[in-house]
């Protein structure tokens, strides 16, 4: 299973989600290490970033991609440019 899956979602897709009604976070120019406890599914909504697994291949994603992070993902992000996503933890 890959610990990093990007999808591009339709419309009916996000609403089914309620990607809307997530909480939204934003992010500067950066590069930091992050560790999952828990499943993320995130909606990018602007800019790009590079996660980059630890022992993986880097993964890119950027506005209109939904991304799902699995528990125990150990990872490197960084953000090319300024990000604004909604997200969910389970």
């Amino acid at each position: 299973m890959a610990l990093i899956t990007v999808e591009q979602p339709t419309a009916a897709q996000l609403a089914a989600l309620g990607v809307a009604d997530w909480p939204t976070w934003t992010k500067e120019v950066s590069r930091f290490p992050w560790h999952y406890s828990s499943r993320e599914i995130a909606y990018i909504l602007e800019g790009a970033v590079t996660v980059t697994p630890q022992g993986g291949a880097p993964v890119s994603f950027g506005a209109g991609d939904l991304v799902t992070f699995e528990p125990g993902l150990d990872c490197v992000w960084e953000v090319t440019q300024p990000l604004r996503k909604h997200y969910q933890f389970d």
